[in-house]
């Protein structure tokens, strides 16, 4: 039994998302991404202009005077939404946690989907793939989609993204787009590791790295000694933020490690969308898929 406040945040994201939909990205995640091919669906006179590759020479034969054929693009799309469901989830310092933030992202994100009439699929990991729902229509099948991000409980905290795309590679034999949603944090993560599997499964696939992070955890405030907890390990370890030397090294190494990640994705073509726990992820989402569609036009 679903507890009546999950129930309430999965209404409250529906609604809110929807009205993005709606409004906002209409029309313009449709023109982001293209189908899969393209359709016969009939014939026409011959027009000044016409490719001449595309006359279809049986019916000009028969009609006596030239006729092209007439294609429409397969709009029909998969749309695989892979989330990191890891510990440092768990973690927002602000209005919201990342895994939070994460469930709004992907249902905008399904929503626009189902509305083209595409699929939508589900996969969570963490050091391994835990939970796979396959790619389906409709606005119940979305509901249930955001209710598992919300209300999932993983069976290991650890974080290995190299398994989820493995995992994907070797179950999806048509093009689809991965929307991979994770902080790229971890005790065990490195960028270098995932470079291959993201390398392949942006060859085969059309991938976006949605990229969440909390302000706190590349700047920490300054609070006297404070008790740190990893939510992979659980490891505790006190540290004392008014030193000042460990502020600008604990700085600078989470945005070092931060633009690894950055780097590594960039070498390999993979889109970025990089979101925080305090930002309205409206205006970049907006951004991203009126850039994408200028890229295609």
């Amino acid at each position: 039994m679903i507890p009546q406040e999950f129930i309430k945040k999965i209404r409250e994201i529906e609604i809110r998302t929807k009205r993005i939909v709606n409004t906002t990205f209409a029309g313009e995640y449709k023109s982001s991404f293209k189908g899969t091919g393209i359709e016969f669906v009939d014939v026409r006179e011959y027009l000044p202009g016409d490719d001449v590759r595309s006359i279809d020479w049986k019916v000009t034969a028969r009609m006596g005077r030239p006729y092209v054929k007439k294609f429409v693009e397969e709009r029909e799309l998969s749309v695989i939404l892979c989330v990191d469901a890891s510990g440092s989830g768990h973690f927002g310092t602000r209005k919201l946690f990342k895994i939070e933030l994460a469930a709004q992202v992907a249902a905008t994100l399904a929503f626009s989907a189902v509305r083209n009439n595409d699929k939508v699929g589900l996969l969570f990991f963490t050091d391994r793939v835990e939970k796979y729902i396959p790619p389906k229509k409709g606005r119940f099948h979305v509901l249930r989609l955001i209710r598992d991000i919300l209300y999932f409980k993983p069976q290991n905290p650890g974080t290995e993204p190299a398994a989820a795309l493995e995992f994907l590679m070797h179950l999806i034999k048509h093009r689809a787009i991965i929307f991979f949603i994770s902080d790229f944090t971890g005790q065990n993560f490195d960028p270098e590791k995932l470079r291959v599997p993201m390398g392949v499964a942006s060859r085969r696939h059309d991938v976006v790295a949605i990229t969440i992070a909390d302000p706190v955890e590349t700047r920490l405030p300054k609070a006297g000694l404070v008790d740190l907890e990893d939510l992979e390990t659980g490891a505790i370890v006190t540290v004392d933020t008014a030193d000042q030397a460990l502020l600008k090294n604990y700085s600078e190494y989470r945005t070092q490690e931060r633009e690894k990640t950055e780097r590594m994705l960039k070498s390999l073509g993979v889109d970025r969308i990089n979101l925080q726990t305090t930002d309205d992820f409206t205006p970049k989402l907006h951004k991203f898929f009126r850039d994408r569609a200028r890229r295609f036009r």
